[in-house]
């Protein structure tokens, strides 16, 4: 990276929550159990769809499975530093931990706008194609299904990081907010910064849209299909599942959307840090609730592996 002499070696400082040190404290207890807590969730799906006969062969479930470890992935990328960073006076970043860290981000962000896709996917051909659903969703095309849904969610942010990361940095050299966002960042850069923000923008919008607009149509699909279908209780099991994908949806795509599509999104800073804790942190941790909570499947997948539990260790105090 290009420096100047009005630059800093030393990185950029994250100004964090710009709160008192009791708040900090309680930011430290809470963020430090809500991310215990989701790897504790994420891994349970993983265990149950690994360890589970039934769920192993289910193509949902396979994609579910990898969208839990890309939910570890996603929570890991910022929750950690912003722990130590409620605990140290000093919270300055590198320019190149800097930069990692919005390449994770963003590249996690898009893999999971992919995954949501894939799931849309795999619920139009369930629901819309039922007897071609198993021949489609093979074991080969789901497993290929999820390689392209990380190989395009790391490909998208190659150009931005690349591009920032040859821009010099000018004092002050603060970033108001918890994270390295490429807004604040891209405002501390001396000028001129080219056509960076908008390369950022475009590549941000055609991956937001793009994804979208493939579930809205893919579930718009399979509500028409639900409407129209005589079996009331196939219909109201799926309406169920589809509910659930739906809400998960909502919230990560409306947060995304709101912080970064909106003119004006990146305003008060206030609402812009709460905005990303909300997609950051608290969505990996509530997603695989609301695709468990009422997914019978897993329920009994979760029976079935507490059932082989106890006899296990039955069998051993007998022995």
């Amino acid at each position: 990276m290009a420096m100047d002499n009005s630059s800093t070696t030393e990185g950029f400082v994250l100004l964090g929550f710009g709160v008192t040190a009791q708040k900090q404290f309680l930011l430290l207890i809470f963020f430090a159990i809500l991310y215990i807590l989701t790897l504790v969730e994420n891994i349970i799906v993983i265990l149950l769809v690994f360890l589970d006969a039934h769920l192993s062969q289910l193509p949902m479930y396979t994609l579910l499975s990898n969208f839990s470890w890309l939910e570890i992935c996603y929570v890991t990328t910022t929750v950690p530093r912003m722990l130590f960073d409620l605990t140290a006076s000093h919270r300055t970043i590198s320019f190149q931990a800097c930069l990692l860290q919005f390449y994770s981000l963003f590249s996690l962000g898009s893999t999971e706008f992919f995954f949501l896709s894939a799931m849309a996917l795999d619920r139009y051909l369930a629901v819309c194609h039922p007897l071609h659903y198993l021949q489609i969703m093979s074991p080969k095309f789901c497993y290929a299904l999820v390689s392209t849904c990380w190989i395009l969610g790391f490909l998208g942010y190659i150009v931005p990081v690349t591009l920032i990361s040859r821009l010099s940095f000018c004092r002050p050299n603060i970033i108001n907010h918890f994270l390295c966002d490429p807004g604040p960042v891209l405002s501390l850069a001396c000028p001129p910064v080219g056509n960076v923000p908008l390369v950022c923008r475009i590549i941000m919008h055609a991956i937001f849209v793009s994804n979208v607009l493939f579930v809205v149509f893919s579930y718009g699909k399979v509500i028409f299909t639900l409407i129209k279908s005589s079996n009331q209780g196939s219909r109201k099991k799926a309406f169920s599942t589809i509910s659930m994908h739906l809400l998960v949806v909502t919230l990560f795509y409306g947060s995304v959307g709101g912080m970064y599509l909106i003119p004006g999104g990146e305003g008060p800073t206030v609402i812009t840090k709460a905005i990303t804790v909300f997609y950051a942190t608290i969505t990996p941790f509530v997603n695989p609730l609301i695709y468990c909570l009422r997914n019978d499947q897993v329920k009994e997948a979760m029976g079935r592996l507490l059932r082989r539990i106890m006899r296990s260790m039955l069998m051993k105090g007998t022995v």
